[in-house]
């Protein structure tokens, strides 16, 4: 009988951007999803690699989330907190989602969501928000298997778009 190969211990925990360990895992992970074709396709840019961290420490509604396996940190979730005029509650957006590649399939991802999900709850948000790209099967999956859905606010108007100017 074979032994199964035993993975290293996975935690989830909302990021201290005060700790250098933390700011390091946010550089790198962010690093690696925008070089990843459904990121942006190429690295960041040596400014923003730089900027990154204190851009979202003076940011006044971050939230992040880091998932670490056997100490290496492997997936990010990087939230802002909004608000929902038509409940007049707060809202979780999540801004980006990511695993390295070689550690998909996990369930990491599935992790990071719930974990975003609970600290929503605790926050008494209405709702999670997030955008993905048409063609992002796997992501899309994954965020369907967790209840998410194309919002639709009524019925007979369709299917929110989201859309954006860059400045």
């Amino acid at each position: 009988m074979e032994n199964p190969v035993e993975m290293p211990t996975m935690e989830i925990v909302e990021a201290d951007l005060d700790c250098v360990a933390h700011q390091r895992a946010v550089v790198e992970l962010i690093d690696a999803y925008a070089a990843d074709p459904m990121g942006n396709g190429r690295p960041l840019a040596p400014q923003v690699r730089d900027n990154l961290v204190d851009g979202l420490r003076r940011h006044p509604t971050t939230l992040i989330f880091l998932a670490f396996q056997g100490g290496r940190a492997v997936g990010i979730a990087v939230c802002f907190l909004g608000f929902s005029t038509f409940h007049a509650k707060p809202l979780v957006n999540i801004h980006d989602l990511a695993v390295v590649a070689d550690c998909r399939g996990r369930q990491i991802g599935r992790r990071l969501l719930d974990a975003v999900a609970d600290k929503a709850r605790h926050l008494h948000c209405c709702k999670l928000t997030l955008e993905v790209q048409e063609n992002n099967r796997r992501a899309r999956r994954l965020y369907e298997a967790a209840g998410f859905a194309q919002a639709q606010y009524q019925e007979g108007t369709g299917g929110s778009l989201f859309y954006a100017k860059p400045l």
